[in-house]
């Protein structure tokens, strides 16, 4: 999976757990959190999310790589890439 199609992959879930979201400009550099309005309770439905369809354990101490598209995107590339099935 491509960085692009990983990025899609994290847009497509943030839009499943975060209804309303306007995803079209995403700035890959600026806090997720911020600039999406998402609270803590979508962040979280987001790391369950990416454990029970993905199998990807994101630790609390990880949490801080989730903060941005592009640090999301390089935390989460590999972990895509070694048992991702749909």
């Amino acid at each position: 999976m491509n960085p692009d199609q990983v990025a899609s992959r994290i847009l497509e879930i943030l839009d499943e757990v975060a209804d309303g979201l306007d995803l079209s400009d995403v700035d890959p550099d600026v806090s997720l959190r911020e600039q999406l309005g998402l609270d803590s309770v979508d962040f979280l439905d987001f790391v369950m999310v990416l454990r029970s369809r993905y199998g990807i354990e994101v630790p609390e101490a990880d949490y801080p790589e989730l903060m941005t598209l592009k640090t999301s995107v390089a935390y989460l590339g590999p972990k895509f890439k070694k048992g991702e099935s749909s």
